[in-house]
């Protein structure tokens, strides 16, 4: 092994940056491998084009008909650029992106060949499903599940393969996957949001989620990575003693981009151009060797998409220079781990911020409706906003100095805290005029201002507004942003719903005027989520202790935080809401779970491996090492030699002592793992394998990180991190 690790960081060190050639305006290329709005109209029918985007703005069904119109143009298009087969490209419960390649080439009955796609094969497929996780919705033979098109995510060619976003459900029906819900969700929030809306502008007829999100991840030269067992199959590293330097320095931070990894970037940034993906901003993060892209903001559905295709991308453009890409939320202990913030807000189709205030009170009573109505619906929900961000990787990230906490609170800042505050004062029933000249000048009408020097910023928040949208930040680096998305967007459309209902009420059987009901809900909403609320830093026991006095949950792990999925409150959330069923439900929580367990006997198996074959056999080979050195010792200085050898045997003692403790602590944390693997439910294996298995992770670490100072460097086996985080 050691023999290994040598050998990777002489290749590492051979490395040489390939040189990127210049494209000129990326505006050129953006979207030329996608099946878009000009590309329709280039090969689409105008009836087919009509109803394609009525499909994506109305969400009308697309016929038949029009289907094999659709395909027949995409076909086209695909053809022309050199496409050679097609896939429906789904999000099944794994958290990853799959497809299945199928040839346009088919045989005719004659005999002849020719490039074949139909709107039977654009709309729906029949993927062999027995092999993906389905938390007990299906038997393991019983293969069907349909992929079917989702024609609000447009097609893009990757390679030579045209993928067609889509969704992946059950013969049954039941969600397979994590588009699905998300586009429930979708709906839902545009017709609560809508609804909302035109108390303050009649002609919006439709609201878009809107998502940018912010993608972390560490680069490592491959040669390296493929020197780590740990890396290789659990993506982090499970032993590993601290280098001496690590970002004490912050000169990593906003730093010159090294060469190899700028034409890395600039490689990625070109291929994301093509497919559409408008990535924009790119730079050095905390860590060695961590780095940030974000893109221009998108429709929500479309968002999730392209940051999953991106993280395809990056995997295969990484690899073309020599790297890896490491998304795990926490590969390195001692130093940040690896975040990916959702910026998310609502947009109308008449091209207003919804989170934006205006330069009318009127405008800015629609910002303070829809920011309170955040505010409130994320302190009802706060334990199921939790569950969306929970995994067994970025367990390790929560709570850790660079990451929220894993208490949900929201951040607004000092400014507006005084305007809510202001509101809270407002006369229940009908306002004087004068109050609300008042409201509307003074307190409304400043909003504007107020957030032009609302510059103070909580880096430690989990849901901070940031002046035009609010930014989810505990969202894990390789976390599917569906599953954050749909929840957040599931209990604002709850929120709105409810909210126009109680200012209905107010205005039919109370005689309010609509600005009037409109104030007085919005204070008692600002009165009763006053707890969710908070300014100061989210780290320490002060704030847990004062977080348990308003009621908030406090979820520390996995097993924890999945619970609350299939309560009885979130059953009739999602029902309500026509976004999951209690079926799906459970089945999402029982594939979370069943991952949990998966990744960390997975860990477990894998630091059960490094320590018998690896770390206790390179301890006791340097042990042969010093008891040949005292013997030699001895053999010269006879008596004596015990105190010319001291240092040799009190090392001796000490890597004695540690190869003792590391086999105990091994040793058991398998026997905690087997008594784990015989428990029945899901829920009590996923808590044994945090409770009992867990635990011995760190304290092993400890032990081998002790061994790994003791022993000579040429006998370590593994790459070590001044090795792996400042390789060029």
């Amino acid at each position: 092994m050691p023999k290994m690790r040598f050998e990777a960081l002489l290749e590492s060190r051979k490395r040489e940056h390939i040189k990127m050639e210049e494209t000129g305006k990326r505006s050129d290329l953006f979207g030329r491998n996608v099946f878009n709005e000009d590309k329709m109209l280039q090969f689409l029918t105008k009836e087919a084009f009509e109803n394609v985007k009525s499909a994506i703005f109305q969400g009308n069904k697309i016929d038949r008909k029009i289907a094999d119109q659709v395909a027949e143009g995409m076909k086209a298009w695909a053809l022309s650029m050199g496409a050679t087969h097609y896939t429906h490209w789904f999000q099944p419960l794994t958290g990853a992106t799959a497809e299945k390649h199928d040839a346009f080439f088919d045989i005719m009955s004659d005999g002849k060949a020719m490039e074949k796609f139909g709107g039977a094969q654009l709309v729906q497929q029949e993927p062999d499903a027995s092999s993906f996780p389905s938390g007990g919705i299906r038997n393991t033979f019983e293969a069907r599940g349909y992929t079917a098109w989702d024609p609000t995510s447009p097609a893009f060619i990757y390679k030579t393969t045209l993928c067609i976003p889509t969704i992946f459900v059950a013969y049954t029906g039941e969600a397979l996957d994590n588009k699905a819900p998300l586009l429930r969700a979708l709906y839902a929030i545009d017709q609560a949001a809508t609804d909302v809306a035109q108390y303050f502008d009649k002609n919006v007829r439709k609201v878009y989620a809107t998502l940018g999100w912010e993608q972390e991840y560490f680069l490592v030269d491959k040669a390296l990575v493929q020197s780590r067992l740990d890396l290789v199959m659990a993506g982090r590293t499970l032993v590993g003693s601290l280098a001496a330097k690590g970002q004490q320095l912050d000169d990593h931070y906003f730093g010159v981009i090294p060469p190899r990894v700028l034409s890395f970037m600039s490689d990625l940034e070109k291929q994301c151009t093509k497919l559409g993906i408008p990535v924009k901003t790119r730079h050095n993060e905390v860590a060695p060797n961590q780095f940030e892209l974000a893109p221009v903001f998108e429709e929500a559905n479309l968002s999730v998409d392209h940051n999953l295709l991106l993280m395809d991308v990056m995997e295969e453009i990484a690899d073309r220079h020599n790297f890896r890409v490491l998304f795990h939320e926490k590969p390195f202990e001692g130093i940040n781990g690896s975040g990916k913030h959702n910026n998310w807000s609502l947009a109308t189709d008449t091209g207003v911020n919804l989170l934006s205030p205006g330069t009318t009170p009127m405008k800015n009573l629609q910002f303070l409706t829809f920011f309170v109505n955040t505010i409130k619906a994320v302190d009802t929900y706060e334990e199921l906003l939790r569950s969306s961000i929970a995994s067994a990787s970025n367990d390790h990230r929560l709570g850790a100095n660079e990451a929220p906490p894993s208490i949900l609170s929201i951040f607004i800042g000092k400014q507006l805290s005084d305007v809510l505050d202001e509101l809270e004062g407002v006369s229940k029933g009908k306002l004087s005029p004068e109050e609300k000249t008042e409201l509307k000048l003074n307190v409304v009408g400043k909003i504007p201002e107020i957030l032009l020097d609302n510059t103070d910023r909580n880096r430690t928040s989990p849901f901070a507004f940031t002046g035009n949208k609010f930014e989810m930040r505990g969202v894990g680096s390789k976390t599917n942003c569906a599953k954050p998305m749909t929840i957040l967007n599931t209990i604002m459309a709850k929120q709105l719903t409810d909210f126009k209902k109680e200012v209905d009420a107010l205005i039919d059987k109370k005689n309010l005027k609509k600005d009037e009901a409109v104030f007085n809900v919005l204070r008692e909403y600002i009165k009763t989520s006053k707890r969710i609320r908070f300014e100061g830093d989210g780290y320490g026991e002060e704030w847990q202790l004062e977080a348990r006095r308003r009621k908030l949950s406090n979820n520390k792990n996995t097993p924890q935080a999945l619970q609350v999925i299939t309560s009885k409150e979130s059953v009739a959330l999602f029902k309500d809401m026509g976004v999951m069923n209690e079926v799906e439900l459970k089945a999402h929580q029982e594939v979370e779970l069943g991952a949990y367990i998966f990744h960390i006997q997975i860990e477990g198996r894998v630091l059960g491996e490094m320590v018998y074959s690896h770390i206790v056999p390179a301890a006791i080979r340097y042990q042969n090492t010093l008891l040949e050195n005292v013997s030699g010792l001895k053999e010269v200085y006879g008596a004596a030699h015990k105190k010319v050898a001291e240092p040799q045997l009190n090392i001796l003692e000490q890597v004695g002592e540690h190869i003792v403790e590391i086999k105990k602590l091994t040793d058991e944390m398998t026997e905690a793992r087997k008594r784990a693997n015989g428990l029945s439910t899901a829920q009590k294996k996923a808590e044994a394998y945090c409770d009992n298995v867990k635990p011995y992770f760190d304290a092993i670490r400890e032990q081998s990180d002790k061994l790994e100072k003791l022993i000579a460097d040429d006998l370590w086996p593994f790459t070590k991190y001044s090795e792996l985080l400042f390789a060029k």
